[in-house]
Formats: structure tokens, C-alpha cells, sequence
């Protein structure tokens, strides 16, 4: 019989130890995240052909998403010591990029915390269908990758639009083309686009597949059955997995523990035996294909 409550099996050290934010720590996941941004327009500006420009796209999708992690994070003031750290970079180095607002993502956000395991969870219409048939996997990712998903939801987030929230938006691809045209690598400001509509859609739902979509049992409030983690490659955290997003039954279990430190929190579970007799761990994102397509 393993332990109902995480808490049970670390020490309050340890919770300590776990729960203690850095704010060096969340300025380099922020510099990661840009720096690889910056590189991948850096890549293609110097060496343009067909395999830089796909590499390109793909790592720019892929910290799109990560953008919207640091988003996340910083909603529940897990990424710096500083609550003023928090929201301004989440805000304006996070947010605005992606066209989000911290304020209002946190509202709805928390609520998915407090609702996770019941049907009032404001998430649960993303996932409640999993497994489907293969076909209808099929036909989900046609959509993302033909941008049928993206242009739709960039029609209804501009069908909204309002100065006052998104123009700080528009000021940000200004500043951004301006910075890609000045370098003259101006064309390069389309890859942005390119990996916004064709392939973080597919990324985006490949994350929630794994973090809830093939979970052992969505309707019970035990994280261990309602949430996955999935112990991803390197080369899927660079693509797919940013900011340690994997670890999302962690997350769900201590919302307030920094994401560089859920790895470790991870390992101590596991080896206290926390996981044992819950099917809660997935081995990588080909293991949550597989469990989102039913037998």
C-alpha cells in the first residue's frame, strides 16, 4: 500500500529543499527559452536551405510553447523568489509574445487545479475522449499540421481583439520583424509564423494527451490517477517538453514547487515507493501515442 499523500513520504527538509524558488535559476530558463529562439532565426539567416529552415520551425514551436510554460509558471509565482519577477516577466517577456494575458490565464488556470479529477475541470474537454480510434488521432494532428487548428484559434483571439490587451502584441512582432529585417534576415520573421500555425498546435496537444489524456482515471481526485508524467529524451524536451513540463502529476501534486526542481522531487518519490501500484509514468511521448489510441 503506497502512501496517499506525497507529504507522507518527504520530510519537511525536504519540502523545503523542494519548494524553494531561485531567481537565477528563473532568469536562466528565460534566457534558455530566447536564446534559442534568437538561435534558430540565427541558423537559418546564415545557413538558409530546406533542413535549417524545418529545424528551425521546429525548435521556434517548440519554445513558443515554452513561452507559454513561463507563463504558466509564473501564474502560481513558481519561477522566481519574487512575486514582481513573476508577473513582469511573465507578463512582458512571456505573455505578450504569445498573446496571453497572466491575469486572466491565472483565473482560469487555478481553476483546473482545483477542479482537477471532477467533471467542473475547465480542461477536461481536451482530453475526456482519450483513447480514440486511430483514425480519429489521425485526423486531430492532420488538423494541427495543416493549420486548420492554429488559423482558427488565431481568428478567434483576433476576433477579440482590443488595443489596450493586444497591442503590446502587435508591438512585439513590429519589434521583432524590425530586429529580423535590420539583421537582413527579414523573410526569417515568417518561420515564426509558420511554426505558430502549423506545428505548436500539434505540440500543444500532444502535451495535454500526456499530462491528463492518458491518465489512469480522470474522474478520481488522486493525482497518481488523474495525471501523467512523462520522463521525456532530450531531444523532446528540446522539441516538445519545455521547462521541465513533463513532470506534470508533480506539478499537480505541489503546484508551488519550481519547475528546474520537479525532476528531483521525481526521483525522491519514486524512490520512496510513492508511484508504486499506480500506472501514472510514461516512457517517453511515442509510450503516450501509443495509450492515446484505444485497443
Amino acid at each position: 500500500m503506497t502512501a496517499a499523500r506525497f507529504t507522507d513520504v518527504l520530510s519537511r527538509d525536504e519540502l523545503a529543499a523542494l519548494t524553494r524558488a531561485s531567481d537565477w535559476r528563473g532568469a536562466w530558463t528565460v534566457a534558455v527559452n530566447w536564446a534559442l529562439i534568437a538561435g534558430a532565426f540565427g541558423l537559418v539567416a546564415a545557413w538558409p536551405n530546406p533542413l535549417t529552415i524545418v529545424l528551425a520551425i521546429l525548435v521556434l514551436a517548440g519554445r513558443q510553447l515554452g513561452l507559454g510554460i513561463i507563463v504558466h509558471d509564473c501564474a502560481h509565482h513558481a519561477l522566481f523568489r519574487s512575486r514582481r519577477l513573476n508577473e513582469r516577466v511573465g507578463q512582458w517577456l512571456a505573455g505578450v509574445p504569445m498573446n496571453t494575458s497572466l491575469a486572466k490565464y491565472r483565473s482560469y488556470h487555478l481553476k483546473h487545479h482545483q477542479y482537477a479529477g471532477t467533471p467542473r475541470d475547465p480542461d477536461i474537454g481536451f482530453v475526456k475522449s482519450y483513447p480514440v480510434e486511430r483514425v480519429s488521432l489521425r485526423r486531430k494532428f492532420v488538423r494541427d499540421l495543416t493549420g486548420r487548428t492554429g488559423i482558427r484559434d488565431l481568428r478567434q483571439s483576433l476576433a477579440r481583439f482590443s488595443w489596450r490587451e493586444q497591442g503590446p502584441w502587435v508591438g512585439f512582432h513590429l519589434a521583432l520583424f524590425g530586429v529580423l529585417a535590420a539583421a537582413g534576415a527579414a523573410w526569417t520573421y515568417a518561420l515564426w509564423w509558420v511554426a505558430y500555425l502549423f506545428v505548436y498546435p500539434a505540440i500543444v496537444r500532444l502535451r495535454q494527451i500526456g499530462e491528463h489524456g492518458v491518465a489512469a482515471d480522470r474522474g478520481e481526485l488522486d493525482p497518481r490517477r488523474n495525471t501523467s508524467t512523462t520522463l521525456a529524451r532530450w531531444w523532446e524536451r528540446l522539441f516538445v517538453a519545455p521547462n521541465h513540463v513533463h513532470y506534470h502529476l508533480e506539478h499537480h501534486m505541489a503546484a508551488t514547487v519550481p519547475p528546474y526542481r520537479l525532476a528531483a522531487m521525481h526521483r525522491l518519490l519514486k524512490a520512496r515507493g510513492f508511484y508504486d501500484g499506480h500506472d501514472c509514468v510514461r516512457r517517453g511521448y511515442g509510450d503516450v501515442l501509443r495509450r492515446a489510441v484505444r485497443a
